[in-house]
Protein backbone atom coordinates (compact mmCIF):
# COMPACT_ATOMS: atom_id res chain seq x y z
CA UNK A 1 0.00 0.00 0.00
CA UNK A 2 1.32 3.23 -0.71
CA UNK A 3 1.63 6.27 1.46
CA UNK A 4 -0.98 8.38 0.27
CA UNK A 5 -3.12 5.14 1.00
CA UNK A 6 -2.02 4.91 4.34
CA UNK A 7 -2.23 8.35 5.33
CA UNK A 8 -5.89 8.08 3.74
CA UNK A 9 -6.38 4.83 5.91
CA UNK A 10 -5.01 6.06 8.91
CA UNK A 11 -7.60 9.60 8.78
CA UNK A 12 -10.29 7.31 8.08
CA UNK A 13 -9.41 4.99 11.26
CA UNK A 14 -8.83 8.19 13.33
CA UNK A 15 -12.26 9.45 12.47
CA UNK A 16 -13.96 6.10 13.37
CA UNK A 17 -12.25 6.19 16.74
CA UNK A 18 -12.99 10.27 16.76
CA UNK A 19 -16.88 9.03 16.59
CA UNK A 20 -16.84 7.28 19.72
CA UNK A 21 -16.24 9.78 21.91
CA UNK A 22 -18.67 12.24 23.30
CA UNK A 23 -16.58 15.55 22.50
CA UNK A 24 -17.12 14.97 18.54
CA UNK A 25 -20.80 16.86 18.35
CA UNK A 26 -19.67 20.22 16.50
CA UNK A 27 -21.08 21.99 19.00
CA UNK A 28 -18.43 21.11 21.37
CA UNK A 29 -15.62 22.69 19.56
CA UNK A 30 -14.64 26.27 17.77
CA UNK A 31 -17.05 26.05 14.80
CA UNK A 32 -15.68 26.50 11.25
CA UNK A 33 -16.61 29.60 9.41
CA UNK A 34 -18.48 27.51 7.24
CA UNK A 35 -20.14 25.90 10.12
CA UNK A 36 -20.64 29.60 11.42
CA UNK A 37 -22.10 30.67 8.42
CA UNK A 38 -25.15 28.44 9.01
CA UNK A 39 -28.43 30.99 10.23
CA UNK A 40 -30.60 28.17 11.62
CA UNK A 41 -28.42 24.77 12.66
CA UNK A 42 -31.06 22.15 13.36
CA UNK A 43 -29.37 21.44 16.62
CA UNK A 44 -30.58 24.72 18.72
CA UNK A 45 -30.74 25.36 23.11
CA UNK A 46 -34.35 23.88 23.93
CA UNK A 47 -34.62 21.29 20.78
CA UNK A 48 -36.53 18.40 21.27
CA UNK A 49 -34.59 15.14 19.36
CA UNK A 50 -36.25 11.91 18.38
CA UNK A 51 -34.75 8.67 16.53
CA UNK A 52 -37.23 6.52 15.32
CA UNK A 53 -36.93 2.88 13.22
CA UNK A 54 -36.33 -0.37 14.09
CA UNK A 55 -33.84 -2.72 15.74
CA UNK A 56 -30.78 -0.86 14.52
CA UNK A 57 -32.56 2.23 16.36
CA UNK A 58 -33.92 0.47 19.55
CA UNK A 59 -30.48 -1.30 20.13
CA UNK A 60 -31.76 -2.85 23.21
CA UNK A 61 -33.72 0.91 24.92
CA UNK A 62 -35.10 -0.21 28.08
CA UNK A 63 -38.84 0.38 27.11
CA UNK A 64 -39.76 0.86 31.06
CA UNK A 65 -37.54 4.06 30.59
CA UNK A 66 -38.50 5.07 27.36
CA UNK A 67 -40.51 8.53 28.69
CA UNK A 68 -37.32 9.50 30.44
CA UNK A 69 -34.85 11.67 28.22
CA UNK A 70 -31.59 11.91 27.85
CA UNK A 71 -30.39 8.45 30.03
CA UNK A 72 -28.72 5.60 28.33
CA UNK A 73 -31.26 2.98 29.55
CA UNK A 74 -33.85 4.61 27.20
CA UNK A 75 -31.54 5.33 24.50
CA UNK A 76 -30.29 2.15 24.07
CA UNK A 77 -26.40 0.91 23.37
CA UNK A 78 -26.42 1.90 19.59
CA UNK A 79 -25.83 4.96 17.00
CA UNK A 80 -28.85 6.92 18.73
CA UNK A 81 -27.19 6.64 22.46
CA UNK A 82 -23.70 7.77 20.88
CA UNK A 83 -24.84 10.89 18.51
CA UNK A 84 -26.92 11.51 22.18
CA UNK A 85 -24.35 11.36 24.44
CA UNK A 86 -22.11 13.78 22.22
CA UNK A 87 -24.61 15.97 21.95
CA UNK A 88 -25.82 16.02 25.80
CA UNK A 89 -21.90 16.36 26.56
CA UNK A 90 -21.81 19.39 24.53
CA UNK A 91 -22.25 23.13 25.82
CA UNK A 92 -25.79 23.46 25.10
CA UNK A 93 -26.15 19.61 26.51
CA UNK A 94 -28.18 20.47 29.59
CA UNK A 95 -31.30 21.77 27.21
CA UNK A 96 -31.34 19.22 24.91
CA UNK A 97 -33.85 16.72 25.27
CA UNK A 98 -33.66 13.22 23.28
CA UNK A 99 -35.87 10.29 22.96
CA UNK A 100 -35.70 6.82 21.05
CA UNK A 101 -38.78 5.18 20.39
CA UNK A 102 -36.74 2.50 17.49
CA UNK A 103 -38.57 -0.96 17.64
CA UNK A 104 -37.13 -4.14 16.44
CA UNK A 105 -38.80 -5.75 13.71
CA UNK A 106 -40.66 -3.05 12.47
CA UNK A 107 -41.36 -1.57 8.84
CA UNK A 108 -42.87 1.74 7.96
CA UNK A 109 -46.60 0.53 8.29
CA UNK A 110 -45.87 -0.51 12.08
CA UNK A 111 -44.36 3.08 12.63
CA UNK A 112 -47.76 4.59 11.09
CA UNK A 113 -49.24 2.46 13.74
CA UNK A 114 -48.01 3.83 16.63
CA UNK A 115 -47.11 7.08 15.45
CA UNK A 116 -49.20 9.66 17.08
CA UNK A 117 -47.92 8.35 21.11
CA UNK A 118 -44.63 7.47 19.76
CA UNK A 119 -43.51 10.56 17.42
CA UNK A 120 -46.29 13.15 17.28
CA UNK A 121 -47.29 13.46 20.95
CA UNK A 122 -43.44 14.17 21.58
CA UNK A 123 -43.63 17.02 19.30
CA UNK A 124 -40.31 16.80 18.48
CA UNK A 125 -38.21 19.53 16.87
CA UNK A 126 -35.62 17.30 14.94
CA UNK A 127 -37.03 13.53 13.63
CA UNK A 128 -34.81 10.94 12.10
CA UNK A 129 -36.00 7.91 10.52
CA UNK A 130 -33.97 4.86 10.01
CA UNK A 131 -36.62 2.49 8.15
CA UNK A 132 -36.52 -0.18 5.60
CA UNK A 133 -34.19 -3.04 6.30
CA UNK A 134 -37.13 -5.49 7.59
CA UNK A 135 -39.71 -4.20 4.56
CA UNK A 136 -36.68 -6.24 2.34
CA UNK A 137 -35.58 -8.72 4.89
CA UNK A 138 -39.10 -10.10 6.39
CA UNK A 139 -40.58 -10.20 2.43
CA UNK A 140 -37.39 -12.16 1.54
CA UNK A 141 -38.07 -14.49 4.59
CA UNK A 142 -42.13 -14.96 3.60
CA UNK A 143 -43.37 -13.21 6.82
CA UNK A 144 -44.38 -9.83 4.56
CA UNK A 145 -45.77 -9.17 1.01
CA UNK A 146 -44.92 -5.50 1.20
CA UNK A 147 -42.95 -4.26 -2.36
CA UNK A 148 -40.62 -1.14 -3.00
CA UNK A 149 -43.77 0.65 -3.81
CA UNK A 150 -45.76 -0.19 -0.69
CA UNK A 151 -42.33 0.87 1.14
CA UNK A 152 -41.96 4.16 -0.85
CA UNK A 153 -46.13 5.63 -0.50
CA UNK A 154 -46.54 4.10 3.09
CA UNK A 155 -43.02 6.51 3.80
CA UNK A 156 -44.45 9.52 1.71
CA UNK A 157 -47.98 9.12 3.63
CA UNK A 158 -45.88 9.11 6.81
CA UNK A 159 -43.97 12.16 5.96
CA UNK A 160 -46.78 13.78 4.77
CA UNK A 161 -48.66 13.14 8.16
CA UNK A 162 -45.90 14.03 10.25
CA UNK A 163 -45.62 17.73 8.03
CA UNK A 164 -49.03 18.29 8.90
CA UNK A 165 -49.05 17.80 12.68
CA UNK A 166 -45.55 19.34 12.58
CA UNK A 167 -44.86 21.81 9.66
CA UNK A 168 -41.53 23.12 11.68
CA UNK A 169 -40.06 19.92 12.18
CA UNK A 170 -36.35 19.03 11.12
CA UNK A 171 -36.96 15.50 9.23
CA UNK A 172 -33.92 13.55 8.99
CA UNK A 173 -34.26 10.58 6.65
CA UNK A 174 -31.21 7.59 6.86
CA UNK A 175 -30.16 5.83 4.06
CA UNK A 176 -30.68 2.14 4.20
CA UNK A 177 -28.19 -0.36 4.56
CA UNK A 178 -26.89 -3.44 4.92
CA UNK A 179 -23.11 -5.20 4.36
CA UNK A 180 -22.21 -8.36 2.30
CA UNK A 181 -22.26 -11.15 4.83
CA UNK A 182 -24.06 -12.87 8.07
CA UNK A 183 -27.47 -12.90 6.46
CA UNK A 184 -27.30 -10.65 3.78
CA UNK A 185 -26.15 -12.42 0.58
CA UNK A 186 -26.75 -11.92 -3.45
CA UNK A 187 -30.94 -12.68 -2.81
CA UNK A 188 -30.92 -8.89 -1.20
CA UNK A 189 -29.98 -7.56 -4.68
CA UNK A 190 -30.80 -5.23 -6.50
CA UNK A 191 -34.16 -4.98 -5.00
CA UNK A 192 -32.57 -3.78 -1.66
CA UNK A 193 -30.68 -1.31 -3.81
CA UNK A 194 -34.49 0.01 -4.93
CA UNK A 195 -35.55 0.74 -1.14
CA UNK A 196 -32.43 3.00 -0.85
CA UNK A 197 -33.27 5.25 -4.00
CA UNK A 198 -36.81 5.38 -2.54
CA UNK A 199 -35.73 6.60 0.51
CA UNK A 200 -33.44 9.29 -1.05
CA UNK A 201 -35.90 10.04 -3.34
CA UNK A 202 -38.42 11.14 -0.28
CA UNK A 203 -35.54 13.12 1.30
CA UNK A 204 -35.43 15.20 -1.52
CA UNK A 205 -38.65 15.18 -2.02
CA UNK A 206 -39.36 16.93 1.39
CA UNK A 207 -36.19 18.42 1.29
CA UNK A 208 -34.83 16.67 4.53
CA UNK A 209 -31.57 16.26 6.01
CA UNK A 210 -30.57 12.98 4.39
CA UNK A 211 -27.62 10.55 6.50
CA UNK A 212 -25.92 8.54 3.42
CA UNK A 213 -25.45 5.76 5.82
CA UNK A 214 -24.36 2.85 2.95
CA UNK A 215 -21.99 5.09 1.29
CA UNK A 216 -20.85 5.47 4.76
CA UNK A 217 -20.34 1.67 5.05
CA UNK A 218 -19.30 0.65 1.16
CA UNK A 219 -16.01 3.49 2.07
CA UNK A 220 -15.15 1.91 5.71
CA UNK A 221 -14.73 -2.40 4.30
CA UNK A 222 -12.13 -0.89 2.47
CA UNK A 223 -10.37 -0.85 5.66
CA UNK A 224 -11.92 -3.64 7.97
CA UNK A 225 -14.16 -6.34 6.41
CA UNK A 226 -18.03 -6.27 6.67
CA UNK A 227 -17.86 -8.42 9.68
CA UNK A 228 -16.01 -5.58 11.66
CA UNK A 229 -19.05 -3.27 11.26
CA UNK A 230 -22.00 -5.60 11.27
CA UNK A 231 -21.89 -9.12 11.76
CA UNK A 232 -24.87 -10.19 9.96
CA UNK A 233 -24.64 -7.64 8.04
CA UNK A 234 -27.23 -5.56 9.24
CA UNK A 235 -27.30 -4.94 12.76
CA UNK A 236 -24.02 -2.44 13.50
CA UNK A 237 -21.22 -3.77 15.85
CA UNK A 238 -20.30 -1.28 18.37
CA UNK A 239 -17.77 -0.02 15.68
CA UNK A 240 -20.45 0.11 12.98
CA UNK A 241 -23.00 2.22 15.42
CA UNK A 242 -19.96 4.74 16.15
CA UNK A 243 -19.24 5.49 12.78
CA UNK A 244 -22.83 5.70 12.06
CA UNK A 245 -23.19 8.47 15.22
CA UNK A 246 -20.22 9.91 13.82
CA UNK A 247 -22.43 10.27 10.40
CA UNK A 248 -25.30 11.43 11.74
CA UNK A 249 -23.63 14.34 13.58
CA UNK A 250 -22.22 15.40 10.87
CA UNK A 251 -25.03 15.51 8.52
CA UNK A 252 -27.41 16.84 10.64
CA UNK A 253 -24.95 19.78 11.78
CA UNK A 254 -23.93 20.72 8.42
CA UNK A 255 -27.91 20.43 7.21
Amino acid sequence: MGSSANVQRRSFLQSTVAAGAAGLFLTGRESTAAEKSSKNPAIQPGTTILFQGDSITDAGRKRDQADTPNKQPGLGNGYAWMAAASMLTGPQGSSLTIYNRGISGNKVHQLAERWDEDCLDLKPNVLSILIGVNDIWHRLNGKYDGTVKTYEDDYRALLQRTKEALPDVTLVICEPFVLRCGAVNDKWFPEFDKFRASAAKLAKEFETVWVPFQSVFDEAVQYAPPEHWAGDGVHPSSFGASLMASSWLRAVQNA
